[in-house]
């Protein structure tokens, strides 16, 4: 099943998000249809709030980038109850980040180059391990989501001020995108 994106101006992307236990029903269906709804949508990464459910999950499919970073070449993961606990003080601003939520804004955001981060596999077994560069970025962006934190958040204020009249229209159900939506 492909789902429809949230899009901003819905609450529960402003929501921390609750933890996942082992009997959540059908768990590994969701992720499937996660991925497929990634899929149709051309995004990297998606996370839970994203399609309406407020729980500590998201997935990220790194393949796109593969072909100029070869630590993204085949990346397909889900993260459940994610926790980053470190980060670099290393940081570098991405030009144009955008978000599926926010079709049709990008902005400049700064990030850590590098994080190291504790997360459950769709199979419940723990993992603790250090990602850097488009991977770190992709995985602070949707760890975000789960936080009620969304990348507008860590855009400069000047900036932001400038985006307020698309937020709004987005708000307001006024865009145009190549994807499902609500």
């Amino acid at each position: 099943m492909i789902y429809p994106i949230v899009i901003y101006g819905n609450d529960v992307l402003r929501k921390p998000c609750e933890a996942l236990s082992p009997d959540y029903p059908e768990l590994k269906k969701l992720i499937e249809d996660m991925f497929l709804t990634l899929d149709e949508a051309s995004g990297v990464g998606l996370a839970a709030p994203q399609i309406g459910k407020n729980i500590r999950l998201f997935i990220v499919d790194c393949t796109p980038w593969g072909e100029d970073d070869p630590d993204c070449v085949d990346y397909k993961r889900a993260f459940i109850n994610p926790e980053i606990y470190e980060r670099s003080e290393e940081t570098i601003v991405r030009r144009g980040e955008g978000c599926l939520s926010f079709p049709g804004v990008n902005a400049d955001v700064t990030r850590s180059v590098s994080v190291r981060m504790r997360y459950l596999d769709e199979n419940f077994q723990p993992h603790d391990e250090e990602f850097t560069g488009n991977k770190a970025w992709v995985l602070q962006h949707e760890y975000d989501h789960l936080e009620g934190v969304v990348f507008i958040d860590r855009v400069a204020p000047l900036r932001r001020s400038l985006l307020k009249g698309k937020l709004l229209n987005l708000a307001k159900g006024k865009y145009r995108c190549s994807y499902k939506t609500k």
